[in-house]
């Protein structure tokens, strides 16, 4: 038996190599992928300019994109919050299912979605 165990030779780890590559690759292309989206901050609006973008949202039925002041733990911008205005109260508005408090937003703008057939 001997013979045997002379012509084998173990490769080791090598033999797992590609066993572990692809989700060692999966792993770095989600890793990747968080590092390459990154929102930029869009300029501070005021009150009123907040206020004409929201009364033209209501009367024209528009969705809007809305960046919060709130950043992460890296220091960067969430992403917006899109959709329509579905309501208000005295601290906020209702966007979508997300209540946005007055002071929280940052930049609010009329959200023109790309439509699949103008591609």
């Amino acid at each position: 038996m001997t013979y045997l165990n002379d012509q084998y030779h173990d490769r080791g780890m090598k033999k797992w190599a590609g066993f572990f590559l692809s989700e060692h690759t999966a792993e770095q292309e989600k890793i990747q992928k968080g590092f390459a989206h990154i929102n930029a901050p869009k300029p501070h609006m005021s009150e009123q300019e907040i206020g004409e973008v929201l009364q033209l949202a209501i009367v024209k039925n528009k969705p809007v994109a809305i960046q919060i002041e709130a950043v992460n733990s890296d220091g960067r911008y969430y992403d917006d919050i899109i959709g329509h205005l579905k309501g208000s109260d005295s601290l906020g508005i209702y966007v979508g299912n997300e209540k946005v408090h007055y002071d929280e937003i940052r930049n609010i703008q009329i959200y023109d979605q790309v439509k699949w057939s103008s591609l």
